[in-house]
């Protein structure tokens, strides 16, 4: 999709040195990714000591992958 932004020089010209041989578009992209993840994990921390978990944690690690 394309889009008019008013972007700050210096923080795409940062980005871009930080990653060499990709273009703004890919910089941006990967930026806008990353904001997406960090944004999603922030959510999962609510969650930190609020879900009881049950199982056998040394079953699990009995297991071999593939035997289910």
């Amino acid at each position: 999709m394309r889009t008019t932004l008013n972007i700050d020089d210096e923080a795409l010209q940062a980005a871009l040195e930080a990653a060499p041989g990709k273009t703004k578009t890919a910089v941006i992209n990967e930026a806008l990714r990353g904001f997406a993840r960090r944004t999603r994990l922030r959510g999962l921390l609510a969650f930190g000591g609020k879900v009881r978990w049950k199982g056998d944690l040394d079953d699990l690690r009995r297991r071999r992958p593939g035997r289910g």
